[in-house]
């Protein structure tokens, strides 16, 4: 006869603060989406309308010349963004209005902007690596739809710097659990696979 979980064990209790643009959602280790199992997630929009993200820890072993063959040689991070449409190429920077029509995210962290300039930034070696990130695809909520898999449960909204936020790799889940505290060490001892135990 197989065991149960005491899910109750690993419910936290926490203030929620709300989502916007800047902060990350976090997944509470109970959501087991293909997408979203154990990721962070970056908000570059938020309004009553609508919440746009990207996954920050679902990491890619292409080349971003690999993706788009036009593009000049260059060895920055790509991460799965999201599950909406995954033919389109989407960055973060930290070189602010040095790409015109760039959106402020946070501190020292923009969205997107012209991409012809960045690829000459790019060729004449005017950003580096560790200034850009590049996702395919992005995560997308309609409206009250992020309010709702809050309320579930689903996510816990916090705070990373841009520097967690650009040097993001496949552990940045495991670390963001660490830094909220020892009350959320619970979480790390989840399965990531329920069903198996």
């Amino acid at each position: 006869m197989p065991s149960e979980l005491n899910m109750d064990y690993f419910r936290v209790k926490h203030e929620q603060i709300l989502p916007q643009k800047g902060r990350v959602l976090l997944a509470e280790p109970s959501l087991v989406d293909e997408y979203f199992k154990r990721s962070v997630v970056l908000l570059v929009e938020h309004d009553d309308k609508n919440t746009v993200g990207f996954v920050l820890n679902k990491m890619l072993e292409f080349s971003i010349t690999e993706l788009m063959p036009d593009f000049p040689a260059f060895d920055a991070k790509i991460s799965i963004g999201g599950p909406v449409a995954p033919n389109t190429i989407h960055f973060i920077h930290t070189v602010g209005t040095l790409i015109p029509d760039t959106t402020r995210v946070g501190e020292g962290l923009y969205w997107g902007g012209d991409f012809d300039v960045l690829k000459d930034l790019v060729a004449t070696k005017g950003i580096t690596k560790n200034q850009i990130r590049f996702f395919v695809g992005y995560a997308g909520w309609s409206e009250n739809q992020l309010a709702k898999e809050i309320e579930e449960e689903s996510w816990l909204v916090t705070e990373l710097d841009t520097v967690q936020v650009m040097g993001g790799n496949e552990d940045l889940w495991k670390r963001t659990v660490e830094q909220l505290g020892n009350r959320y060490k619970p979480w790390m001892l989840y399965p990531e696979n329920p069903s198996l135990n």
